[in-house]
């Protein structure tokens, strides 16, 4: 097998290092301004143009290209290569003046009004017709230049039009069920329609999810997907628009990846991206960002069949503006998070935005430039982080190897569980998933985030959390890697109900039931406040059930309360060596890491908050040590220390909050990633 990165050309020689770039917010003195600093610090590639349609397009067929030209020729002049934006995120004033139609609407039919971003209807062949249009001319005008090396696709798709409602958007709803059901029978029976007699007679009365009444969670899982297939849709006649004019560029749009559900399905998109690229910023009150950094990695990471090397399109230098309280970032976390994401399989560190703006809506988002300029830390960590990513030149396009940890999410399972009419609400299938994760990654196991169709072969270990929508197929593939010698661990609300979001009768958890050796005849949530506790010390709260036995084994059971001496945990060993074990019980973090702890053995050696990446190619082993504690820490490691070019002889001195990549031989160190 070759570890290297060799099917597709990235855009720069080295890693990509920069930002979205908008000098339509600055005078022409700042550009040149901006090309000193940015060679400064060591950028190689921005992202252009991704608000300037109405700048130019000036009028409804008019273009304007100076301002631009002279950006692009400076650009050139300084040696920073070009990710070029389609600039339909932002349709002109004009075009919304002159057909206000294209705007989305919302599920109360009120339209939305101009002055935020995305500002159209995904179905709209009024704004399609418009949009090509404008990716024609700026393809025809810039995409033979040398140094424009690939094409951005609009902006965050969905991230402000993921549902429209409108008259359009029913009638091509409609038109997706057709293909979808072939006949109104077939229709009426994936919905259950005959609930509350809704049976349909004629496709032309199907509408989208409109309102607040309680809405067919079937006929709102459909809406769904036909949501993210019309947006990608426009990708695509974006993109063909970008290839007839210049094939031989890559083509990508930027993901929205982390711990969430998405706003559209983009783990069914990355197929159809030359360079899988994602925005992922951290959040205030979380309590541990560096975990979600690492989660939204390990599930770039498997957005590919060959775990492909992925783009950082956008993450901050420090605070963003979008939340209750924007924390600021620690001493080291820009370095930390940029490098983490390398470490997690990123080829490329890029942010929102190049410099900070002095007005509009984001006026108080960081960016590597701030308002305070130069002369500031953040500024000399962006040119020292840019100084490390230049050193760790040699890692493009290696990879991670097969990580000992899968564990599956599903953005249909979570668009399902999350209707409003589930026996606890307030589970959050992103949090179910990422409690797993994270007790996986305190023990520094490699992880990665898998669609439910992946590849599971090469896995120890398989992780099934709260995958409620769960197709046959999936629950086949799932017994099949447990069935050839796998641990799968199903959790409870896992295989519930089919692709159609109907329960699977007989008990639950329907599709895993016989895998497991185990049913469930009733769920038993806990109200809040309530918690249990096992007989082996594990505890929790949430969610309990009242489950039978039947070919596993109980790992442990119920002390106290209703259940008691009933199982929660059980196992059940497979003829070909596997076992499948069901996690009946909403446990805590540290039952979960103590259950994790018996499934994969901890590598020694590996303090506490140090975090482990392997990336490898067929001639080095790049293992990146990164520190979240605010103490040093000793290694054992032997090699070449990347960033400060210095032998490491068996012991790696690892200060608080910094970062070390140790560049050695196969097989070198393959610890895991984790902390």
């Amino acid at each position: 097998m070759s570890w290297s990165h060799v099917d597709d050309a990235w855009p720069t020689r080295g890693l990509s290092y920069g930002a979205d770039y908008n000098p339509e917010q600055w005078d022409r003195a700042t550009w040149a301004e901006d090309v000193r600093l940015m060679t400064r610090a060591g950028v190689n590639l921005v992202s252009l143009g991704i608000f300037s349609w109405g700048l130019v397009e000036v009028a409804d067929g008019e273009f304007d290209w100076g301002w631009l030209d002279e950006v692009v020729d400076l650009l050139a002049e300084g040696g920073i290569a070009i990710d070029l934006a389609t600039p339909t995120a932002a349709p002109p004033g004009w075009l919304l003046a002159a057909h206000p139609e294209i705007r989305p609407v919302d599920h109360e039919m009120r339209p939305h009004w101009p002055g935020a971003r995305l500002g159209w209807c995904p179905s709209s062949p009024v704004f399609r017709e418009y949009a090509l249009r404008v990716v024609r001319a700026l393809a025809d005008r810039y995409g033979h230049r040398d140094h424009v090396v690939m094409w951005h696709v609009s902006n965050e798709l969905g991230g402000g039009n993921g549902r429209c409602y409108c008259d359009v958007s029913a009638e091509a709803f409609r038109g997706w069920l057709r293909r979808r059901y072939g006949t109104l029978d077939a229709l009426n029976d994936a919905w259950g329609a005959a609930f509350w007699g809704h049976t349909y007679r004629d496709f032309a009365h199907v509408l989208p999810p409109r309102g607040n009444n309680a809405k067919n969670p079937s006929l709102v899982l459909d809406f769904d997907r036909f949501s993210s297939d019309e947006l990608l849709a426009h990708y695509l006649a974006e993109r063909g628009v970008l290839k007839a004019v210049t094939p031989q560029l890559p083509v990508t749009t930027n993901f929205m990846v982390g711990a969430e559900p998405d706003v559209v399905d983009y783990p069914r998109w990355a197929a159809h991206m030359d360079i899988v690229a994602n925005d992922h910023y951290t959040r205030s009150a979380d309590p541990v960002p560096e975990q979600d950094v690492a989660f939204s990695g390990d599930r770039m990471r498997a957005m590919t069949t060959q775990r492909r090397p992925w783009l950082l399109m956008e993450h901050s230098t420090s605070a963003v503006s979008w939340q209750p309280r924007n924390r600021a970032k620690t001493r080291g976390e820009l370095i930390r998070n940029s490098l983490s994401h390398v470490g997690h399989g990123a080829d490329g560190v890029m942010f929102f935005q190049w410099r900070a703006s002095r007005a509009g809506a984001e006026q108080f988002h960081s960016a590597m430039v701030p308002h305070a300029g130069e002369d500031t830390e953040l500024y000399r960590d962006v040119c020292r982080l840019g100084a490390y990513l230049r050193s760790l030149a040699p890692v493009l396009g290696s990879r991670a190897p097969r990580a000992r940890v899968g564990i599956l999410f599903d953005d249909e399972a979570g668009w399902a569980m999350a209707k409003g009419v589930k026996p606890n609400n307030h589970l959050d299938y992103g949090r179910l998933v990422r409690d797993w994760h994270h007790a996986f990654w305190r023990l520094n196991a490699s992880i990665e985030v898998l669609p439910p169709w992946a590849d599971l072969a090469g896995h120890e270990v398989v992780v099934v959390p709260a995958l409620f929508l769960t197709g046959d197929d999936t629950a086949a593939r799932v017994a099949a890697f447990a069935g050839a010698g796998g641990t799968v661990v199903v959790s409870f609300l896992s295989g519930i109900v089919d692709e159609n979001d109907q329960v699977r009768l007989g008990g639950y958890p329907g599709a895993f039931r016989d895998l497991l050796g185990v049913r469930c005849e009733e769920f038993r949530p806990l109200q809040e406040g309530e918690t249990f506790t096992l007989d082996n010390g594990w505890r929790g709260t949430e969610w309990t059930e009242l489950l039978r036995v039947g070919e596993a084994e109980v790992l442990a059971g119920y002390s106290g309360g209703q259940l008691d001496g009933r199982p929660a945990v059980t196992s059940r060993p497979l003829p070909g060596g596997g076992r499948a074990v069901y996690v009946s019980a909403g446990l805590d973090g540290d039952s979960l890491l103590a259950l994790a702890r018996s499934l994969v053995a901890a590598p020694t050696g590996v303090p506490a908050g140090v975090e482990v990446l392997v990336r490898r190619n067929d001639e080095e082993v790049f293992t990146f040590f990164v520190n979240h504690a605010d103490t040093d820490a000793v290694l054992a490691a032997t090699g070449r220390e990347m960033l400060t070019d210095r032998p490491v002889d068996g012991e790696l001195h690892l200060p608080a909050g910094e970062v070390r990549v140790v560049s050695s031989a196969p097989p070198g160190l393959t610890t895991g990633n984790g902390a």
